[in-house]
Order: structure tokens, then sequence, then C-alpha cells
């Protein structure tokens, strides 16, 4: 199939467009760079460098044999998203070209407008671009299991049925997104189903939950491929965090009483799952929403995983409780579904002791490089 990755220079869609590549179809990967000028901006690169987007696809073809072709270029230019889709005329549109932290979303105001224009601006474009050039195309756009929240009840695959005053519907799940950037995707997918109805779009919405790991088949035959693993505050997911830091002999930075639950999958997983949704596309005017996770943690779970298993080693990890700066619900009730993925015939890679055990392997060889003033927070949004 002829796909186009967006945001493709990213943790998750860089080795999403060396999968797909590896499988034999026509990739093209498009990024501005956004993520890398905010690392930047904000001292918070990853922790392995990466070549360019472009040395990258030359080092992948080097290596395997595939070409993935290059756009450097901005998603929120629809001058640029008409042109690509007007000559590739794409079977499949991978969206993650959006700016991707809560903690950033949070900082102020230039860094909130940035993300709302940005990520609005982006899905606009996509929508726009596929109904223009690419009607038959089905979007495959990263969502989040952020924009749910923590309800009291069971979280559905982004629908709930409801009986009101005698009557029965399906609406879209309640969102109740805890940042901005999350919020940003809760509209993302009020717009992609306003467009699904009203101009036949197949769209699947993959509400993903935090992603961990450093490791993908493509990736481990030659280091320069690795994905963008970031550990700090702002980009790094928690998983990733604490793996930094018992490295770093820094005491894992549990925010408040650390019962806060969530879904988590392996950056393996998550290729899994995008090219099972791409493998079985909708029908059109179809919005598919699917929790994209494979098992739940409080964050007091994987400190006393990673702190087990960093004893072991050697590592002497110590976890520390430390003033919550998120305005978030520390003790919940968390009960989401996640069986359509399965039904798809995922088969999860589970955080298991020897998973944790190698990644901490991993993340030692490049020790020298950790810089601990990146660890601890510094965006606050909790209310005085």
């Amino acid at each position: 199939m002829r796909v186009i990755v967006l945001g493709g220079d990213g943790y998750l869609g860089w080795p999403t467009a060396m999968h797909f590549a590896t499988r034999g179809h026509d990739v093209w990967c498009v990024d501005n760079y956004l993520r890398r000028r905010i690392a930047q901006e904000t001292n918070s690169e990853a922790l392995i460098p990466t070549p360019n987007l472009i040395d990258r696809a030359d080092i992948f073809e080097a290596v395997w044999g595939h070409r993935i072709n290059i756009e450097i270029g901005d998603a929120t230019d629809y001058r640029l998203m008409s042109r690509l889709f007007e000559d590739i005329k794409p079977d499949v549109v991978v969206h993650y070209a959006e700016q991707p932290s809560g903690p950033y979303s949070m900082m102020g105001y230039d860094e909130a407008r940035r993300t709302l224009d940005n990520n609005l601006g982006a899905t606009f474009n996509v929508i726009w671009a596929v109904m223009e050039h690419a009607p038959d195309c089905h979007l495959i756009k990263l969502g989040t299991m952020g924009e749910y929240g923590t309800p009291n009840i069971d979280i559905e695959e982004g629908w709930l049925e409801v009986e009101h005053k005698g009557r029965k519907d399906k609406v879209l799940f309640p969102r109740a997104a805890g940042t901005l950037y999350h919020t940003t995707k809760v509209l993302d997918t009020d717009l992609l189903w306003f467009y699904v109805r009203t101009h036949g779009l197949r769209v699947t919405d993959l509400m993903q939950g935090p992603v961990y790991g450093l490791a993908t088949a493509e990736a481990e035959s030659d280091e320069r491929l690795a994905p963008n693993f970031h550990y700090d505050d702002i980009f790094g997911t928690v998983v990733n965090r604490f793996l930094v830091q018992a490295i770093a002999g820094v005491p894992l930075t549990v925010y408040g009483k650390g019962g806060q639950t969530r879904g988590y999958l392996n950056l393996k997983d998550t290729l899994q799952c995008v090219e099972l949704a791409m493998n079985n596309p909708v029908d059109r005017g179809d919005l598919r929403i699917l929790n994209q996770f494979t098992e739940s943690f409080s964050v007091n779970d994987i400190a006393q995983q990673v702190q087990k298993v960093g004893n072991q080693k050697g590592l002497s990890v110590v976890v520390n409780n430390i003033d919550n700066p998120r305005k978030e619900k520390e003790e919940h009730y968390y009960n989401p579904a996640h069986s359509g993925l399965t039904e798809l015939g995922l088969e999860p890679n589970h955080m298991t002791d020897d998973v944790v055990s190698d990644m901490l392997d991993h993340i030692n060889r490049h020790s020298n490089r950790i810089d601990k003033r990146k660890i601890m927070p510094r965006v606050s949004w909790r209310a005085a």
C-alpha cells in the first residue's frame, strides 16, 4: 500500500515508517522537526542522539534495502498537504503530526497556543487533503486514553450506549482530559466524527496509553535507527523516566500518592496495533475507536517493579514520593475495555521483569549521556 506517516520523525512515527517499509509498503515520511525544536528549547533532548530524518532514511536503506521517502514540511501548511495527497494518492495515512506533550501544553500561553494551533490545524488539513484527493484513504489517527480522564464508570471503546427518558442511543464516550494537549485530542475526535458523518471518511482512532521501550526489530540492527527516547519531565513517559532514574541513581519521582492508574503498552505493540488497523480497514462513513493498551498499572506499581528489577541488578533503587505538579485524581476507579485490537490479532508484549531488565541494560550503555537536570518536574498546573 501507499502509506503516508505524518510526524514520521517522532518516537512512534519513525519506527512505524520502518516497520511498514520492511513489509513492502511504499512509505512517505513527513515531519517539520517541531518535537526536536521544542526539545531543544526546553532542554529536553533525547537520551540517544538520532540523525536527521533524511540521514535516517539513508541509513535504513543501506541496512534494510528499502527506501523511505522523506518530505520535510509542516502538516499545518495546507498547500504542502494538498500537493502530497494529490501526488501520492495514499491508501493509508497514519497521523502522528501533533505536539505530543501534556506538560508542554501547560507551561504557559505561548506553549498552549502552539499546541492548539498545531494539533487542530494538522488534523483539519489531513481531513481536507483526504476528502479532496484520496477519499477512499483510510485515516488512522493516534488518539490517547488521556481523552477519557478517570470516570467513575467503566470506559468503553470510544462509544457509550445510553438510555434517557425511555429512549436509547449510542454516543461518543464522555471525555474529561487533564491537559490542553489531551483536550486537543478530544477535539480531534470530534472533528473526525463530524467529517465521517458528513463526508463519509473512513477513520480509525487509536486511543493509546503511555508507551515505553527503546527497541524494535528494525532499530536493533543499527542503533542509529533507534527511536527518540526521552526521559525528561516534558516528553518522557513515566516508565521511561523511571528506568533512566534507576540507572542514574536518582530516586524514582512518584507524583503524589502514586495511585494514578493508566493503560500502558510496549513500543513494539504500538507497531502491531497500527498495522492491524491498517490491514483491517473500516468502511467509508465509519469511525472505529480502539483503546490501545495491553496492561494497566498504577504509578506505584511501575515504581515497585523498576525498583525490584533494578535492585536485583545491584542498582540500589530508591522510590521517593514528591508533591504532584499535576491536577489529577491520585486515587480513582479505572476499568477501560480494550478487546478490539485483541480480536484483530494483537499479541501483547507484557512488561515482565525480563523486559524491564533488558531496557535497563540498554539505557546503561548510554548512562554517560543522562542529564539529571531534565528529570525533576519543571512544569506545574496544580491549583494553588
